[in-house]
């Protein structure tokens, strides 16, 4: 394997555990990056890794595994500036929009000039959107709080991406993103556990009320972006989708806590979308939706476009979800979603733990995904692979586009206070194929009927599964990759 990049052979094929080459590598480079931060450089936080994912510093911590280096460091920022140097006041109720976007103007100036940092200090600062720029970092100090205007004009109407080819609550446009950019390199969004707060109930009340004009915006959203890094910050109710990185590459997202009610509509944690090699990981999530979802495209416009989402790492998040899943693969993939990785998660009192949702209509296909050392509690249906529900942008969508879903690997998972046994649903004309279960257990089911697996269209292999799985997984034949699949981690 010489020559090949370490970082993308471990999430490459049947994603194993990575060889002690490339753990040393991860200290080597980790070592490195503690040395470069100093206050100088204007980013003066803790290193990425941290022994427990919560305590700062290396010294004394068992080291865990890590993706970060996804994220490449750049020099230091040449120009640092406050956003009081251009006229923002931090009282919670002036408008501080033209200071944010009048700073973010200044520091376009340095994006090919050693780039630049703005720093936001203790305060509640009110904005609208505003776009960021390349080799540029967004600052929070500590007791600092950005807060979503409550003026739907200062969150403005952009168009909708061509791989939903509308907006994807409404048709046409939607509102842009309260923190935007497009096109950027080497970009930080991080501080001292500083707070992004979208305010986001009027944007919920719009959507109960069904008096939407346009898709609601979210908290963060990154497009066509390289090399981003948003660490150790907290980010409250955002109207819709909390972190939204489509069309990306190289994406580290690490120490985050996401929340929203848990009543809040489709307040997303985290959705890599057509995205690859991102990095999702010790991050603590509440929400009224997936705490994170990956997605590729809707329909016919994400076939088109055919961007898939690929090479992604979600690790040692937590959190919970009433009504969705901790983790969703889906349903919007139709460009395509493979090499996915996701363990050590923890989710309680959600609707479902791990859930595949793809449809007739989709086309793409969802490949090689593996999810190992997952714990659960009072989660309804720890895992589930489900249809749609007549989900389309609009009347064109091709009825013959069938989504191919094979190579699912799901082991070492535990599920407590269960309410039902996995409900696997694949499609008819296009069953999924390669499912495989191992050293999974389901329990407090509270009956024999609520024990019993329900499948179809599906086929696989299961090891060491309680309570026992359907028929259609104890197809033992040929399936050693499966009941090696533990070995090979």
């Amino acid at each position: 394997m010489e020559g090949q990049n370490p970082i993308l052979m471990m999430i490459k094929g049947n994603l194993t555990r990575p060889s002690w080459a490339f753990l040393f590598l991860v200290f080597t480079g980790a070592t490195l990056f503690a040395i470069q931060i100093t206050k100088k450089s204007g980013f003066p936080i803790e290193p990425f890794f941290s022994g427990d994912g919560k305590n700062s510093g290396l010294s004394g911590q068992v080291r865990q595994e890590s993706c970060s280096g996804f994220f490449t460091e750049g020099p230091p920022r040449k120009v640092m500036k406050s956003i009081v140097e251009f006229g923002g006041v931090g009282d919670g109720k002036t408008s501080n929009t033209v200071a944010f976007r009048r700073a973010m103007e200044y520091m376009e100036n340095f994006r090919e000039k050693g780039g630049s940092q703005l720093n936001v200090p203790r305060g509640r600062w009110l904005t609208g959107s505003f776009n960021l720029t390349s080799n540029f970092t967004l600052f929070l100090e500590e007791g600092a709080v950005v807060l979503g205007s409550q003026d739907p004009k200062e969150w403005p109407i952009v168009e909708p991406l061509p791989s939903y080819g509308r907006g994807r609550e409404r048709l046409g446009g939607r509102h842009i993103s309260l923190i935007h950019g497009n096109n950027l390199t080497n970009v930080v969004i991080t501080g001292k556990n500083g707070t992004i707060d979208g305010q986001g109930k009027m944007w919920w009340d719009l959507w109960w009320n069904r008096t939407l004009e346009y898709t609601r915006g979210h908290l963060v959203e990154l497009i066509s972006s390289h090399n981003i890094l948003i660490f150790n910050l907290t980010f409250l109710n955002s109207p819709f989708w909390t972190v939204h990185p489509v069309y990306c590459s190289n994406v580290v997202i690490r120490k985050m806590t996401i929340l929203a009610p848990l009543t809040a509509p489709n307040t997303d944690g985290i959705d890599p979308d057509s995205s690859m090699n991102i990095c999702i990981e010790d991050c603590y999530i509440e929400s009224g939706d997936d705490l994170v979802a990956v997605k590729s495209g809707w329909d016919q416009y994400g076939i088109a476009m055919a961007r898939p989402s690929s090479n992604i790492i979600i690790r040692r998040v937590s959190g919970t979800t009433p009504t969705c899943s901790g983790v969703g693969i889906g349903s919007e993939m139709s460009g395509g979603i493979s090499n996915i990785m996701v363990e050590d998660m923890h989710i309680r009192d959600s609707a479902a733990g791990v859930r595949i949702k793809t449809d007739k209509g989709r086309g793409g296909y969802i490949a090689n995904i593996t999810i190992n050392n997952i714990t659960m509690e009072r989660v309804k249906i720890p895992i589930r692979f489900s249809r749609g529900a007549n989900d389309h942008p609009d009347e064109d969508w091709d009825h013959k586009a069938l989504p191919k879903v094979k190579g699912i690997i799901i082991s070492n998972l535990i599920s407590m206070d269960s309410k039902k046994a996995p409900l696997l649903e694949g499609i008819e004309d296009s069953p999924f194929e390669d499912i495989c279960i191992r050293n999974v257990s389901i329990l407090g089911l509270a009956s024999p009927s609520s024990a019993k697996w329900n499948c179809a269209f599906v086929s696989g292999f299961s090891f060491g599964v309680f309570p026992n799985p359907c028929y259609q997984l104890k197809n033992n034949v040929s399936s050693s990759w499966c009941s090696n699949s533990e070995k090979q981690r």
